[in-house]
């Protein structure tokens, strides 16, 4: 072969079109076990409650495919318009945070107003795209301003005093779970995008000691607290939820009782169908169904963090910023259900992504891996910011 060939082949290779089929195999994989699980976990609760046993199945089903039209319009849409766009992401952020606060917008739910409501109806979980949208704005501002976030305590702190407001916004729901995912998300992107080592571990020791302080300030975080490190001291008040979560997985041993088979999902493990859905999976398939999903998020984890090295490797730095950030949220929040179900953390209300019952969950779940989608699209295809880059490369070439 020729070195003109050898020295275009690389190129070739790297305009192929296409998105990543591994992580769309995963995600689909996750999704059809999510929607079994739901309809599985949810039977009893659904036909004693609403009069037919696939009520919350057909609700997740909806919100599947309202989530995969939502993924395919971010696959259209190129990754630059949202970074010139992160602005205005933060202000219509803020404008959900602020507009469920207000008397006849903000619909309470077991004693927190989460839910954007207009005429009697929930439209959305304003927690779930305020993530997304926040994660738009951390990540251009972490591009536009980097030299100022590389060298200064003030570049590092201003894009942290945003999160920490929409998570003050957050505590008054109150969600502490959701607060807690987006600084997690934000220390991400800054911490990808060169944040000064000392900056970013005093600022990690200081949300950890103002989360603290807020774990401790209500009275219903402290039972939390205390019931999760000895549950079993009161079984059928505090601890309720966590006892029969770990009779469940203790239950499934190494292969389960089978699909369908679970019996704490049956009135005694509450939200089966959401927070608490690997439980019901741990008994229905034991051990090693839960290893093997767990290995299907790894799958998703390791696709995601390699979208996010090819798009750094061509210089694409707000792609880089937004495929890590995203990977990090779905990380922190896998780990973080699991240790609630396994009785390793406190009780959070987080969602298993692409499996847990959650409708809002969902559609900005599937919404974000449609942005993630075409960033590996563009990356794949040479476009973006780093095309330039890489074409004067190839004239510059001898």
């Amino acid at each position: 072969m020729s070195a003109r060939a050898e020295f275009i082949r690389p190129w070739r290779e790297e305009a192929a079109t296409g998105v990543d089929r591994v992580l769309v195999l995963a995600v689909a994989t996750l999704l059809g076990i999510g929607l079994v699980m739901v309809a599985s976990a949810s039977m009893s609760l659904a036909e004693r409650d609403f009069g037919g046993p696939l009520y919350f199945f057909w609700r997740q089903l909806g919100a599947v495919a309202f989530g995969l039209v939502g993924a395919w319009c971010m696959l259209q849409i190129p990754t630059t318009a949202w970074e010139r766009a992160g602005p205005v992401t933060a202000l219509i952020a803020f404008a959900l945070l602020l507009a469920v606060l207000l008397p006849g917008l903000g619909r309470t739910v077991n004693g927190s107003t989460r839910w954007l409501s207009v005429a009697g109806m929930n439209l959305i979980q304003v927690s779930e795209p305020v993530r997304l949208l926040l994660l738009l704005y951390v990540a251009g501002y972490a591009v536009r301003r980097n030299t100022e976030l590389r060298t200064s305590f003030t570049g590092f702190a201003r894009p942290l005093g945003v999160s920490a407001a929409a998570c003050a916004l957050l505590l008054l729901q109150p969600d502490f779970g959701a607060a807690m995912m987006l600084m997690v998300m934000t220390l991400a992107v800054l911490f990808v995008a060169g944040a000064r080592l000392r900056d970013f571990s005093l600022c990690v020791a200081g949300v950890a000691a103002v989360a603290a302080l807020v774990a401790v300030a209500a009275p219903y975080r402290v039972v939390r607290l205390t019931s999760f490190l000895d549950p079993w001291t009161d079984p059928y008040d505090t601890g309720f939820q966590l006892t029969n979560s770990l009779i469940a997985i203790g239950t499934g041993e190494w292969f389960g009782l089978g699909l369908g088979s679970s019996v704490q999902k049956l009135f005694y493990l509450p939200e089966a169908h959401t927070d608490f859905v690997f439980a019901v999976i741990a008994e229905d398939f034991g051990l090693v169904g839960s290893l093997l999903l767990i290995a299907l998020y790894g799958v998703v984890a390791w696709r995601a963090l390699l979208i996010a090295r090819e798009a750094g490797e061509r210089q694409r730095w707000f792609a880089t910023c937004i495929a890590f950030g995203f990977a990090a949220w779905q990380v922190a929040q896998v780990f973080i259900n699991l240790g609630v179900n396994m009785g390793i953390l406190p009780t959070k209300g987080l969602t298993l992504p692409l499996v847990s019952y959650g409708r809002s969950s969902m559609l900005v779940t599937l919404v974000g891996f449609g942005l993630l989608l075409r960033i590996d699209h563009e990356n794949r295809n040479g476009t973006g910011p780093g095309r330039r880059r890489l074409q004067a490369e190839r004239r510059s070439a001898p």
